[in-house]
């Protein structure tokens, strides 16, 4: 399968296994504790990466599981995509014994439920938060397993002066560190090489109303040739209808999290919509043959690049 992460992989099996060294004789298995969001904005992103990470489970369980030795076994609890449910539901997982921890698919709730495993040395891995700080918030227990915000924004950049563009608006949110920081990465790549950002705006997510926005994109002095924004549902879609009925054309550069089914049925709408991906099945590529045997393991094709990715956290833990 695709390889998105090894850097610290070492690292984290050396404390899965030092889990398994130290558990009683009689242990038959490990309960993986997942504090992921089943509702909410977030569950369009961690359910096709905790589907992945079943699949990769079940795998792992028909060889022998854990080391050949221990049988895993998944506990779920819904975040309801919230930063102190996170927490909350993190430590009745603790309380039910987990010993290694699955945190959603965005920094600021998976830091929250760090901030519990790091005392108590549990291994936490997210299954695609994909900031730059996770990691370093929480210590020597959290792990990354997605391209980082600064790699995609970097990607995302390169391609933008590749096709041209030279100057860019920049929309972000200060609600989350996604939303916040992966713009200003774009926008110090773009500057670096050659761009200029001409304007800037906020929004709160959720809202429904980006009039504000768009009547500063339109009263620009300095007109833009890009948009740059992390909005990802529902914002992104209420941005990107309302943008265009307003009448503006210019293109718009997301990340990884608008590469969702309902962003993608908005047909035209987001016709000339970039964002980023953390791979593309390429005829003969092993994320290819990874899409054929998920298919065949859930029934239905991969919704994105979310179900390998999950997949892959299993890997790691063989």
């Amino acid at each position: 399968m695709p390889s998105l992460y090894r850097l610290h992989r070492a690292a984290l099996c050396a404390a899965v296994f030092g889990i398994a060294a130290i558990s009683t004789a009689s242990a038959e298995e490990i309960i993986i504790g997942a504090a992921t969001a089943q509702t909410g904005g977030l569950a369009p992103y961690d359910q096709p990466a905790l589907a992945g990470l079943r699949m990769s489970l079940d795998e792992l369980n028909a060889k022998g599981g854990l080391g050949g030795k221990y049988t895993v076994k998944l506990l779920i609890k819904d975040t309801r995509s919230d930063t102190a449910q996170t927490a909350t539901v993190a430590q009745e997982l603790i309380d039910a014994g987990a010993k290694i921890m699955i945190t959603p698919c965005d920094a600021d709730p998976s830091i929250s439920a760090g901030q519990l495993t790091q005392p108590l040395g549990i291994p936490t891995l997210t299954l695609c938060g994909s900031a730059p700080v996770l990691t370093g918030a929480v210590g020597d227990v959290m792990f990354g397993t997605y391209p980082a915000d600064n790699v995609q924004a970097t990607a995302v950049a390169d391609f933008a002066v590749s096709e041209g563009k030279k100057k860019v608006f920049l929309l972000t949110s200060p609600d989350s560190t996604y939303t916040a920081n992966l713009p200003e990465y774009f926008g110090k790549v773009f500057e670096k090489k050659g761009g200029a950002i001409v304007g800037r705006g906020t929004f709160s997510m959720g809202q429904p109303d980006f009039s504000a926005e768009i009547t500063n994109i339109k009263g620009l002095a300095d007109k833009p040739d890009l948009i740059m924004t992390a909005a990802y549902e529902p914002d992104f879609p209420a941005f990107i209808q309302q943008l265009r009925g307003a009448g503006i054309t210019i293109p718009v550069y997301g990340a990884d999290a608008i590469g969702t089914p309902t962003i993608k049925a908005l047909g035209k709408l987001v016709d000339g919509v970039v964002y980023t991906a953390a791979g593309y099945a390429e005829p003969g590529s092993k994320l290819e043959a990874f899409n054929a045997a998920f298919t065949k393991y859930a029934g239905h094709a991969p919704e994105s690049t979310y179900e390998v990715n999950g997949y892959e956290i299993g890997l790691i833990l063989d």
